[in-house]
């Protein structure tokens, strides 16, 4: 019968650790996302530097092609005003051209802005190029981690479950079936030690005949309370002993 209860703690040993190695397995595609997150803010960054400097360019090349403008049609002012046959005609000429100069200086003077903004502009997309590629290659190393962390808790689970089977083929059918519906209705500890005449789960008082029972260890018993297999001096020698080459006993 120690036997037998060696077999259902070492069970629920391994049932511990599968529960934890699937939850981490399961955390870890979430990890991926958030590193994955990180790097989607950079990317972000580096769009709104590159579309200012974008926009500071093109309204720079605006002003100059308004420049153009203007220098021709006062050009073409000039050439009017040579032939104008009034004073009259002679000045509106004049104001014109005075008007299109007045907005070739204005034009200069905010192109002369949009350079010096257009510095710091440059630099910020240079950085933010630097900070994504070097994001990038953190992303990279932590995503590869992850997925080598992937891969070497699926190998544990594999090798969890191989010798989960092997306990299972040595377990009594009856045992085995308690021990599934109580691990089902519980979802944690199957198996509590009673050493202090409490249940090591529900922590509800034992009954002294109860107890004497337990200790001779002739049969699986259960808390009165909670349903859960009790042991008294759980059998560690036998639990030490048990795993993939045990099959064979």
């Amino acid at each position: 019968m120690m036997q037998d209860i060696a077999l259902a703690v070492r069970l629920q040993t391994l049932d511990g650790k599968t529960a934890n190695l699937e939850h981490e397995i399961a955390e870890l595609p979430k990890q991926i996302t958030e590193i994955e997150k990180k790097l989607e803010s950079h990317k972000r960054r580096l769009e709104i530097d590159k579309a200012a400097l974008t926009a500071n360019q093109r309204d720079r090349k605006k002003l100059e092609s308004d420049i153009q403008v203007h220098e021709q049609k006062i050009s073409k002012l000039k050439d009017q005003m040579l032939q104008a046959k009034t004073n009259e005609q002679y000045r509106a000429f004049q104001n014109e051209i005075s008007y299109f100069e007045a907005e070739i200086r204005k034009a200069e003077d905010k192109i002369l802005e949009y350079m010096e903004q257009s510095e710091p502009l440059d630099k910020n997309v240079k950085a933010a190029e630097i900070d994504l590629k070097r994001e990038s290659d953190v992303v990279e190393k932590g995503k590869t981690r992850a997925r080598e962390r992937i891969a070497a808790v699926q190998k544990s689970l594999a090798e969890l479950r191989t010798e989960r089977g092997a306990i299972v083929q040595q377990m009594g059918d009856k045992l085995y079936a308690d021990y599934e519906r109580i691990r089902k209705k519980t979802r944690g500890t199957v198996i509590a030690d009673a050493t202090e005449a409490r249940c090591g789960a529900c922590m509800i008082s034992l009954r002294p005949q109860f107890m004497q029972e337990l200790k001779k260890g002739e049969t699986v018993m259960h808390c009165e309370s909670c349903g859960r297999i009790l042991t008294y001096n759980p059998p560690v020698a036998f639990e030490n002993n048990i795993g993939p080459a045990a099959t064979t006993a």
